[in-house]
């Protein structure tokens, strides 16, 4: 235990959550956790391409809400950062496409054993050599990678969409120019909302439901952890990790407890293992989010991530209703306010990633995650930071901190800058 990061405590949360609480970072968490709960259709398109049944599909999301909901309230008012927990994306896609292939229930007990490994890594104080490995221009150049494609989205919508897309992009605008104590996004949600209501949106499809997750008893075979649990551990400790805590040192918090967050990541996904889901992790988007300038002042940010675990908890009974939900709003609606939502971040990962050494790695890292390719099975995200550390360490290898030069080296290097 002595390597996890010491916080503020639990304490007090309560309390400084009320004090802190404000326009600026109740929308931004607002936002998140909207983003979080459309997550949830990504689940069901993965289990549906891979022929698993609707009722556990739903479950899946219930679970993935509940659970890292919960975690996701503990970890931000501990440590009073913006630090909102989910799930892994990429492990989502890989659990779907390998329960048909080796079962559920082994499926989950390779996710039993990957959360171990994770939490070993995160107890050991190993993220800090993980980090040491990955520098900060290379893991914001695979940030900046994935974000691009929300970036993309929002502005996909002037092509079929034009009226309202336009009408949202720029009441955001306007709101930041001219509405100073109205939080741009709770505008652009508000003639959102309007919009759809003028414009006659259907939403009698929208039906109520009740449900809670389900335990199920995970069992073990070599060939599921080989095939699944060992990828999953490497993408929560080599990718998802180092993702969040590169988005959150982006913007200014240089004190992220990679450790704790790997470690409750792993207890996290070990808990997960007992309820048909595959992951707990730091959640990369939303993170950005939570922790980007529009979340208002900078020490009051990680209210918002309090907020993203409060809509979680509440919605994971009703998700299907959620989810009906969701499916009768415009395809636009969600992707304009996330795009919106993180395009400061963006900006900030591009800088960080453009700006600075390890100008070859990160380049590859950007381009290999903005790509998609999958290699193995395993998505771009994780392959974005290997192969552009990789590269790196080949080309620009004086650039890592790890590397050593003699005295005189040293002294040379000074005097020539």
């Amino acid at each position: 235990m002595k390597h996890l990061e010491k916080g503020v405590g639990l304490a007090s949360a309560p309390r400084d959550f009320l004090r802190d609480l404000n326009a600026d970072n109740l929308s931004a968490g607002l936002v998140a956790g909207i983003f979080g709960l459309s997550a949830g259709i990504i689940h069901i398109g993965a289990g549906t391409a891979a022929g698993l049944p609707q009722e556990f599909t739903l479950l899946w999301v219930i679970s993935y809400l509940l659970i890292n909901g919960l975690f996701g309230l503990f970890l931000p008012a501990y440590y009073r950062l913006p630090l909102p927990m989910a799930n892994s994306i990429p492990g989502a896609l890989l659990f779907a496409a390998i329960i048909p292939i080796v079962g559920l229930n082994e499926a989950l007990g390779a996710t039993l054993i990957a959360g171990a490994i994770a939490l070993v890594v995160g107890l050991a104080g190993w993220m800090s050599l993980v980090m040491r490995l990955m520098p900060m221009p290379i893991v914001m150049g695979m940030v900046a990678g994935v974000l691009l494609k929300f970036g993309t989205n929002m502005v996909m919508p002037l092509q079929n969409a034009l009226l309202p897309a336009a009408v949202m992009i720029l009441s955001f605008f306007f709101a930041a120019r001219y509405l100073r104590r109205v939080p741009p996004l709770v505008v652009t949600l508000l003639v959102g909302v309007g919009y759809m209501a003028i414009s006659g949106a259907d939403f009698s499809s929208v039906a109520f439901s009740f449900r809670l997750p389900e335990f199920i008893m995970p069992s073990f075979t070599l060939e599921a952890f080989l095939a699944y649990g060992l990828p999953l551990a490497l993408i929560l400790v080599g990718m998802e990790t180092p993702a969040g805590v590169g988005l959150v040192k982006g913007m200014g918090y240089q004190e992220a407890p990679a450790n704790a967050i790997t470690a409750l990541g792993g207890i996290g996904t070990m808990l997960s293992a007992f309820f048909n889901l595959h992951s707990t992790c730091i959640a990369a988007p939303m993170t950005g989010i939570c922790s980007g300038p529009e979340a208002g002042s900078h020490d009051k940010r990680w209210v918002a991530a309090v907020i993203v675990g409060i809509i979680f908890v509440v919605a994971a009974p009703f998700y299907g209703f959620v989810f009906s939900l969701i499916e009768a709003m415009p395809s636009y609606f969600i992707a304009i306010i996330a795009g919106l939502a993180l395009l400061r971040v963006i900006g900030s990962a591009m800088h960080i990633t453009f700006s600075g050494k390890h100008e070859v790695g990160a380049m590859f890292s950007f381009l290999i995650a903005v790509s998609g390719v999958e290699i193995f099975g395993i998505g771009a995200s994780f392959w974005a930071l290997v192969l552009g550390v990789a590269i790196s360490m080949l080309v620009e290898f004086k650039d890592f901190e790890f590397s050593v030069a003699s005295p005189g080296r040293r002294k040379a290097d000074v005097t020539a800058r």
